[in-house]
């Protein structure tokens, strides 16, 4: 089960991903880090599925409607052809938003009569326990879960067990986890179907993208925002746990958490896209976890999707996991790290709140007294040993880019400051150039020609190349271009960027995709557009045929690895297709 043939639904409270088999093969109710009900992503033969798909098992072609989350996959067999419209109601009503814990499956036939069959077999999560079933006139209620999960159709439930069929008119299928749909079911779907479609197609119309690569931003704006836990404004990394980085690597992690570095990420590109409401949100988030944290403000580098840290990460023996490769883990230890960079990041998020005047209604002494908190936390930590931005479980050190982060942070309160507390913009820019002299003094390596990762160190980086857009240095300086090349030249395998060559776990062997993208950025900013539009045309051949991307790429199989849709890749795309692409006056 290749991750290039998966596609994701989802609205914001939930998704789904969904192979050419028109099988789900995993999804999480009723929210991202929830257990598991259909997992054969993670044990084909124990895990639960739902499949519509052809009765001898062709499989189909994946799109999306045009400038939707929308899915649809069409099967040709001998018997005839249909195709599948797989999605999660969104839309808004009622002065909010309408995205129930709800799966729409819409089966329609287009020649012929084809054969198609339906199997609908949930499991009771992690212990992969197979509920009870109850079968009424026209829905099947499973039972053992924390909630109803009712699967209403008007196909005889008959045939909802995996016996073939033939399709004489259009059927449909909803899931429900929580209240059950009781409307007319054609009636209901089509109208979930008809706003769904228009919900999306007129955010999309509403986003700003870039002339060049609009095909590749709009898909990782759309990805993107499924990544968005709206009851919360929480944002995960990812939708999966445990699909390892690299075959046999062991580096197989739960990402369907909020880590606060990768949610800054997204709000950036989110802003770029000229969506703010995900930051506005994301905000009240924030708010609450400095509420329960500690006097010091020691925030965590992640949390839960409701902002509580219990994280404690466990292996699951009886998961063989992606491909059989384990271990499966839930929940994840970087939750204990020290990761300094995180306030940088938050300052960062919540900088443009008081320097955009666009955003006056949303500022508050609060949230001013909360900026100022995060900025003096950057400075106290500034230089200190932690885990860093790729959170090794090894000895902490001085890492550079915690360092560079936190720099960030009181180089933009310094700003804020001047417009808002102006006795205080002083400290914060003396702030700022000492820790930009300290990252110069201890972390810069002539004979490498480059700064490296850590202070003392010898290592490269390649979240250095934030050193650009995060304005650390002028765009002419030879140490910026010198840091560019020895990533580029060192940390290059086969046209993509590792992030690093090793660590505690051994030796890297496959590209950390969000870095290929930062390399993108990095020589778009500092003059090289031509440069940095080649490595992006290279890149962009990772896509999957429906537009997603995973977190790493091994370039010797051309194959996706990690978990998947990754939040951090789509962003790293946005970002450097804006970057590296002309202003819309040079064209129009």
């Amino acid at each position: 089960m290749r991750l290039e043939d998966l596609a994701v639904i989802g609205n914001c409270q939930y998704s789904a991903l969904i192979d050419r088999s028109g099988s789900i093969v995993w999804c999480c109710l009723p929210r991202f880090d929830a257990e598991p009900v259909f997992s054969s992503l993670l044990d084909e033969q124990g895990g639960g599925v739902f499949t519509v798909g052809p009765a001898g098992g062709e499989p189909g072609v994946q799109r999306y409607l045009p400038n939707t989350n929308i899915l649809e996959t069409t099967f040709r067999s001998p018997s005839g052809a249909f195709r599948v419209l797989d999605f999660a109601p969104r839309y808004f009503q009622k002065d909010r938003f309408f995205r129930p814990t709800m799966i729409v499956r819409i089966v329609e036939p287009l020649e012929g009569t084809p054969r198609v069959r339906v199997r609908c077999e949930p499991r009771l999560g992690w212990g992969k326990g197979t509920p009870g079933r109850l079968v009424g006139s026209n829905h099947i209620r499973y039972e053992g879960f924390s909630a109803p999960l009712r699967l209403t159709t008007d196909i005889p439930l008959s045939y909802v067990t995996d016996i073939p069929f033939a399709l004489t008119g259009k059927k449909h299928l909803v899931l429900a986890w929580g209240p059950p749909l009781e409307d007319s079911l054609p009636t209901a779907c089509e109208h979930f179907l008809g706003q769904t479609r228009r919900y999306w197609e007129r955010w999309v119309m509403h986003c700003d993208i870039p002339p060049l690569f609009q095909q590749e931003v709009i898909r990782s704006a759309l990805a993107l925002k499924l990544h968005c836990f709206e009851d919360t404004g929480a944002i995960v990394a990812a939708m999966t746990t445990s699909i390892p980085e690299a075959p046999g690597s062991g580096r197989n992690w739960d990402y369907r958490y909020c880590w606060l570095r990768d949610a800054y990420y997204a709000l950036a590109a989110f802003r770029l896209l000229g969506h703010f409401e995900e930051r506005e949100q994301f905000i009240q988030y924030l708010f609450n976890i400095a509420a329960s944290a500690a006097p010091s403000l020691s925030l965590g580098p992640l949390y839960r999707v409701d902002g509580t840290p219990d994280l404690e990460e466990s292996i699951l023996d009886a998961w063989p996991g992606y491909e059989g490769q384990g271990p499966v883990r839930v929940g994840n230890a970087a939750a204990t790290q020290l990761q300094h960079d995180v306030f940088g990041e938050m300052v960062l998020a919540l900088a443009p709140v008081f320097l955009d005047d666009r955003f006056v209604a949303e500022r508050s002494t609060h949230g001013l007294d909360l900026l100022e908190r995060l900025t003096q936390k950057a400075i106290e930590v500034a230089g200190t040993p932690d885990a860093g931005i790729w959170e090794f479980r090894s000895d902490a050190r001085p890492q550079t880019f915690s360092s560079l982060m936190c720099f960030c942070a009181a180089d933009r309160m310094a700003r804020v400051a001047e417009r808002h507390r102006p006795a205080r913009a002083n400290h914060y820019r003396a702030a700022a150039e000492r820790i930009r002299a300290e990252i110069v003094e201890k972390a810069w390596r002539p004979d490498l020609n480059s700064f490296v990762s850590s202070y003392g160190g010898e290592e490269l980086d390649a979240a250095l190349l934030q050193m650009a857009p995060l304005r650390f240095l002028p765009p002419n300086d030879p140490r910026l271009h010198g840091t560019i090349d020895a990533i580029r030249d060192r940390l290059s395998q086969g046209g993509w960027l590792m992030r690093y060559r090793g660590d505690e776990f051994g030796e890297t062997s496959v590209a950390f995709i969000i870095c290929t993208f930062w390399l993108v950025e990095a020589l778009a900013t500092v003059g090289r557009k031509a440069e940095a539009r080649e490595v992006l045309d290279r890149a962009r051949s990772a896509l999957s045929p429906v537009g997603l991307l995973s977190e790493d790429y091994e370039t010797r199989t051309l194959r996706m690895w990690g978990n998947f849709p990754q939040a951090y890749s789509h962003v790293g795309l946005i970002h450097a297709a804006f970057a590296s692409s002309p202003p819309w006056s040079d064209i129009l």
